[in-house]
């Protein structure tokens, strides 16, 4: 047992997405809960879980994007959300995601496709050591000609990456960032990414569902269903209790969960039971689905607008995405 203090340290972590009031919605469960999971420098943890597992919310937890108790999530010692230098100094880095921004008055969720070039926008970082930048470009090939209105959404990824390695990081969190990238580029990224925890000792966790050429790249790999940690250990392990590939294994564990799930569902429908399930701002919510589908998540005010969507009209339920008329 190593002597050494972890960076990533997360204890009986438990996480509701709150309403619009602040609080759970009425007869929400935890999203996250019961969750515990201790990473060292130099570990490469591979997170993975089935599609709404809740490995994106540990994933912005941990990079201080989500408020718990400071002692659930600690990283590099100290409160991943209430101490902000964290990420200001580049100690802590969150890549995830497609790379987007919100208009104002214009659209949500909108590409980063501005007449700009990427040699402006990468060498816009200050304080960056060249040799690093260097090589980064290289591992990512990218041309700093590309005008990033012009780029594919592979090229433009290669972009997003580079400039959020310019930092040297010793804890990094990647949710889904190379589904974008090409095999080549790829498989140099993941290269790359391991000779920063050898030579380095950063610690990575990086969720994914890409398994091909990771055989021999995680350390240790975590798996979560349901919010909850099912298993954590080192990849060695993990290879003698399985002689199947990684992604062989991976779809075991995730069969069973289905069957298990399913079996659940068929459980709940002969006791007479609501079997409805559905995610509400990332809260699984179970009960009648008319009384999910009603819950009120705004008091009739909308994003852009300096007045009331519903003045004059009382007869107006406001869901997640539309006005329902009752």
């Amino acid at each position: 047992m190593s002597d050494q203090p972890p960076t990533v340290e997360i204890t009986d972590l438990k996480f509701t997405y709150p309403g619009i009031d602040g609080h759970p919605p009425p007869g929400s469960t935890p999203l996250i809960q019961d969750f515990s999971l201790t990473l060292l420098s130099g570990h490469r943890c591979l997170l993975v879980g089935a599609n709404g597992a809740g490995k994106t919310t540990i994933l912005k937890i941990l990079g201080g994007k989500h408020m718990v108790e400071p002692h659930m999530v600690r990283v590099l010692g100290r409160s991943a959300f209430h101490d902000t230098a964290l990420t200001s100094s580049g100690d802590l880095s969150y890549l995830g995601g497609a790379w987007k921004r919100d208009v104002a008055f214009a659209g949500f969720e909108v590409s980063i496709q501005m007449d700009i070039s990427a040699e402006k926008m990468i060498f816009g970082v200050a304080g960056i050591d060249p040799d690093r930048r260097a090589e980064l470009i290289k591992v990512l090939d990218v041309d700093l000609s590309w005008r990033m209105h012009k780029v594919s959404d592979g090229q433009r990824r290669r972009v997003q990456i580079c400039m959020g390695l310019l930092k040297p990081f010793k804890v990094l969190l990647l949710d889904e960032i190379t589904v974008d990238l090409d095999v080549l580029a790829r498989a140099d990224l993941l290269s790359f990414l391991k000779k920063e925890c050898d030579e380095r000792h950063a610690t990575i966790i990086y969720a994914t569902h890409i398994f091909d050429g990771l055989e021999s790249w995680p350390s240790h790999i975590v798996y979560v269903a349901n919010g909850r940690l099912q298993l954590s250990m080192p990849m060695d392990q993990v290879k003698e209790l399985s002689k199947m590939s990684l992604m062989r294994t991976v779809e075991g564990w995730l069969r069973k969960e289905r069957d298990e799930e399913m079996k659940r569902r068929k459980e709940r429908k002969a006791k007479g039971l609501p079997e409805f399930e559905k995610r509400v701002d990332g809260t699984r919510v179970v009960g009648d689905p008319a009384h999910v589908a009603a819950r009120v998540i705004n008091n009739g005010w909308a994003a852009g607008r300096l007045h009331s969507t519903v003045a004059g009209e009382e007869n107006f339920t406001f869901s997640s995405n539309r006005v329902l008329r009752q």
